[in-house]
């Protein structure tokens, strides 16, 4: 898994609460194969009509924000069912970074798991980075994993994340690199196991 450290570019407002991981990603959608192909169904029915049209009013849609790489979204974003392909469509579209207010549990948990930091900012924070990204013209934003640290203009603000899954991001590390990051003293305890324990160690074919 890529390391995330920080990242900088435009970001995208998502001022609506209780976006769902199925706007972000529909059922319909969750047979496609990992192939780095789920950002084309990203919010597919809040992006398009049902003539597969753009809708020019979606944010994601509008020129400064096609390339977007930060979203910042309303409180409870990625709520309702555990599919981690909500995540794949994000990653996939060129999101690295999600930034809100709350985030749905199991939603933030495979954020962590496949490189796409979710940071936690208070409802004033959020609602003044808001304020500062709805202009017509893209803002810049940097967002810092390694301080916690988010910068827009003139606006600095802190995030909050789970120290296990900041670990995580800042190494690049799946659920096997994090087992493997106690080695040692895993090997420590099979060897005073092996001493106390002889007897429970398979004897070696002849």
């Amino acid at each position: 898994m890529e390391k995330f450290t920080h990242i900088a570019g435009t970001a995208c407002p998502l001022p609506a609460e209780n976006i769902d991981t199925d706007q972000i990603l529909p059922a319909r959608y969750l047979k496609l194969p990992r192939k780095g192909e789920h950002g084309k169904v990203l919010f597919r029915d809040l992006r398009f009509d049902a003539s597969e049209r753009e809708r020019p009013d979606f944010p994601l849609n509008r020129p400064q924000w096609r390339d977007a790489r930060i979203i910042v979204a309303g409180r409870n974003f990625g709520g309702g069912s555990s599919r981690e392909a909500a995540v794949y469509a994000l990653y996939d579209f060129g999101i690295r970074c999600v930034i809100a207010p709350s985030f749905g549990d199991i939603f933030s948990q495979n954020a962590t798991k496949n490189g796409l930091l979710a940071a936690v900012v208070s409802e004033a924070e959020n609602g003044a980075l808001m304020a500062a990204l709805s202009r017509e013209e893209a803002v810049a934003v940097t967002v810092d994993l390694v301080s916690q640290s988010i910068m827009c203009g003139e606006l600095r603000c802190r995030f909050s994340i789970d120290p296990a899954r900041r670990t995580r991001l800042l190494n690049g590390w799946d659920d096997f690199d994090v087992t493997l990051s106690f080695r040692e003293r895993i090997a420590e305890f099979k060897a005073a196991d092996r001493k106390a324990r002889p007897w429970a160690v398979p004897a070696r074919a002849p």
